[in-house]
């Protein structure tokens, strides 16, 4: 596992659904999850960003 410091996320309620970010060295940040740490996502902040308002904005009741 990296050194990188890793924080909760706020919007995770408890600690089996967790999502956890670092901000990387080199401007980029991860993301890994509470069931499986190992796996790390890496992104632009814009990508994360747009990722997000596109979440945000999506209409879940027509999933």
């Amino acid at each position: 596992m990296s050194n990188h410091p890793w924080q909760k996320s706020t919007y995770s309620p408890d600690a089996s659904n967790c999502v956890y970010v670092s901000a990387n060295p080199t401007g980029t940040v991860r993301l890994r999850e509470s069931d499986t740490p190992d796996t790390i996502l890496t992104a632009t902040t814009d990508g994360l960003r747009h990722l997000i308002r596109t979440l945000k904005s999506t209409d879940r009741r027509s999933a």
